[in-house]
């Protein structure tokens, strides 16, 4: 990230797991474990599992953080098991608002603890309805940032936006893969690729009406679609495809820009969660892709907490 001259990074349940299994990272899953075993005395085996899960995520967000000056996304797991007092809840997180904000609060005091504050922290939440309105909650009660991840359309962005949220990160990379998987087209070029048209539309319709949310393209399969796009926000690229752009010659234009936001050609939508909810089930795609998310990230969270059993 040094290298690169990164400014903003993330974390999400797949990287954890991936960097818990290497011996250079091992120090953070220990950490993680030593501090639950420390503070929670009076915890059971599944919530002491929990307390470690965070802090090792915490632990992996500070060290990010004494890399790059901006901010480091954290996610809330989206199947966590959350637990109030001496009551056992099991929470769907992805579908529970309460849940993701008491979650979300968490880890910011996590953070706190290590002396980072919650100007530097985003708080990465699934865009369902119910994460939507967490952050909402979070951003207007108790000055929480979030980064809304796994929208895959214009509704999602548009409710993100009316929340208020600091940030969104629509993937382009997922939407792709699914259009060559779902449809006849076998290619596409970075004009007619959908995730990048996708992101090409949220950015217009946030310019065109003013919205402040900050938009960070995600997920991306090769240069082509990050050249598509380049005027956007934020975006988050992997190392390798830093590495493929930092050798490439080609003089790129700028493709997005307030001004030029400001002859985009759609209608401004007034959206509630009834009108939210169909739209959702009317796009095939972004249903699919974020039901596949969670999914995702829940088998993750699930193999982590097998490391931790191991040391537990």
């Amino acid at each position: 990230m040094k290298e690169v001259g990164a400014v903003d990074a993330t974390t999400n349940p797949s990287i954890l797991l991936a960097a818990s299994k290497l011996d250079d990272y091992k120090r953070f899953l220990d950490g993680g474990v030593a501090y639950a075993k420390k503070y929670g005395s009076s915890l059971s085996r599944e919530e002491l599992r929990a307390l470690a899960m965070d802090k090792i995520a915490v632990l992996m967000g500070k060290e990010v953080l004494n890399v790059v000056p901006g901010r480091v996304s954290t996610e809330v797991d989206a199947r966590h098991r959350f637990f109030v007092s001496v009551l056992h809840y099991l929470f769907l997180l992805a579908f529970d608002k309460d849940a993701q904000i008491a979650k979300a609060l968490t880890i910011i005091k996590l953070y706190e603890e290590e002396g980072i504050t919650k100007e530097r922290v985003l708080i990465k939440l699934p865009s369902t309805w119910e994460g939507i309105q967490a952050a909402c909650i979070l951003e207007s009660e108790h000055g929480v940032h979030c980064n809304m991840t796994l929208l895959f359309n214009i509704y999602q962005a548009i409710a993100c936006a009316e929340a208020n949220a600091t940030l969104i990160s629509p993937f382009v990379g997922r939407i792709r893969d699914w259009y060559l998987k779902n449809t006849e087209s076998t290619n596409y070029t970075r004009e007619t690729d959908p995730g990048v048209q996708n992101v090409r539309k949220i950015y217009s319709y946030y310019k065109k009406y003013g919205y402040k949310t900050e938009i960070m393209a995600a997920s991306f399969r090769n240069v082509d679609e990050i050249k598509g796009l380049i005027g956007c926000d934020l975006m988050t690229i992997s190392p390798a495809l830093l590495k493929d752009l930092s050798v490439d010659s080609e003089n790129v234009p700028i493709i997005l820009s307030p001004e030029k936001a400001k002859s985009f050609e759609m209608q401004k939508i007034s959206l509630s969660e009834p009108i939210f909810r169909h739209e959702m089930n009317e796009d095939k795609m972004a249903t699919d892709l974020l039901a596949d998310g969670i999914r995702r990230f829940a088998a993750d969270a699930r193999a982590m907490e097998a490391l931790i059993d191991k040391v537990l």
